[in-house]
């Protein structure tokens, strides 16, 4: 039962290979598949937590690989879908760039401060994996996308820039950050309140 976490996480490292692949053969039916796929990838992410606090096995350990994975899976399944959907994301350049430079430059403020990777695992971040979710799915099925896009990128950037600021503010490397108000409370050891749902 122990592990089930990990089994969990694994899986989705698998299910991000299995779109790729998808992706460059476009068999009949493919969009569906990975439409399917993603939805599957974003399922084992949320139940992998969940079961993990269950049965308390929710370690350091664990947070940075379910991190890592989610990293792998998402940058897969985003390729992917840009590399089917050349034209849009050749036209909406500038704003992807943007979100992908914030993502680049959390790992890289991380990296240089702590010598480890982020695993803040914020609820704001947790809600943009929706609206990707939402975004990529729209653009699956469609040549384009418009208002999932729109709210994709407003949030991108928005949860980006306060994992930014978690990390600067931060006195040592954190797993499960819900947002920068709860930094005072941690960097002074005063115990804070996590959502069962979102955090260990």
């Amino acid at each position: 039962m122990q592990k089930i976490p990990f089994a969990l996480i694994y899986s989705r490292i698998l299910i991000g290979l299995v779109i790729g692949i998808l992706a460059i053969y476009q068999p009949e039916g493919h969009a569906i598949w990975i439409v399917g796929l993603m939805v599957f990838g974003l399922l084992t992410d949320v139940f992998d937590g969940i079961i993990a606090r269950k049965l308390n096995v929710s370690t350091e350990k664990l947070r940075i690989w379910d991190s890592n994975a989610d990293q792998f899976f998402w940058l897969l399944t985003i390729s992917s879908i840009f590399y089917l959907n050349f034209t849009f994301v050749k036209e909406n350049i500038t704003w992807i760039a943007l979100v992908v430079s914030l993502e680049l430059s959390s790992y890289l403020i991380s990296y240089l401060k702590f010598k480890k990777p982020i695993a803040t695992h914020s609820i704001l971040a947790k809600l943009w994996t929706l609206t990707l979710l939402w975004f990529l799915i729209d653009l699956t099925l469609n040549p384009v996308s418009q208002l999932p896009f729109i709210l994709c990128i407003a949030l991108g950037i928005v949860s980006r820039i306060e994992i930014n600021l978690i990390i600067l503010a931060l006195k040592k490397w954190t797993t499960d950050v819900p947002s920068i108000f709860a930094v005072s409370k941690i960097n002074r050891g005063i115990p804070i309140k996590k959502n069962k749902l979102f955090n260990s």
